[in-house]
């Protein structure tokens, strides 16, 4: 079988975020696969400029890599109670792309905030924004790493032992989802 390809996706534009730590040690725990996080410095969606001139190529690559992926994994922050503006346009965004490139796809949902709570409305928020892409989202278990500042070494490692447990069971879920994603007949998306 070949190697498994992993996306990450960001709701953090902060290059220090402790969402991308979040991801980068979910890509390290999901274990040997080819990971790469998308950048979603997008313009703000404007239906004008999906007409004329079109969807950007930057966003076109974005919605190309998950289509390509085996899994995504989401991390979010919780923004005022919400997702970041950064995610919910990057999800506009990519949902006006051809070929529904969420559908069917193994999706893991993870947080880390500032708040002792770590994001749990953010990451309710979304699950029910991709809801409408059809992805297959795993239930859980909910990982969410709260007072994010105190959580991590200096090498950028998760050091939450409940954060970690969590984050290891839900990697080892999102695995087995893309494995059999992978293992699946590929269709032809041109017809």
């Amino acid at each position: 079988m070949t190697q498994l390809t992993l996306v990450g996706l960001c709701g953090s534009l902060r290059a220090a975020s402790t969402n991308r730590l979040l991801l980068q040690e979910a890509a390290h725990r999901f274990g040997p696969c080819t990971y790469s996080e998308l950048d979603i410095r997008f313009p703000l969606f404007d239906a004008d400029m999906q007409a004329d001139p079109g969807i950007p190529a930057e966003v076109s690559q974005a919605a190309r890599a998950i289509a390509d992926a085996d899994a995504v994994i989401v991390a979010s922050p919780e923004y005022n109670k919400g997702i970041s503006g950064a995610l919910k346009n990057a999800l506009d965004w990519i949902s006006r792309t051809p070929g529904a490139p969420w559908r069917d796809k193994p999706v893991a949902l993870m947080s880390a905030a500032a708040g002792a709570a770590g994001g749990p409305r953010a990451q309710a928020m979304t699950r029910l924004c991709l809801t409408a892409f059809r992805p297959l989202l795993l239930p859980g278990p909910e990982v969410m790493v709260g007072n994010t500042s105190t959580k991590w070494d200096a090498g950028g490692r998760l050091t939450d032992a409940t954060g970690i447990r969590l984050l290891d069971e839900l990697m080892a879920d999102l695995r087995r989802a893309a494995e059999a994603h992978a293992a699946r007949p590929k269709m032809d998306t041109d017809t």
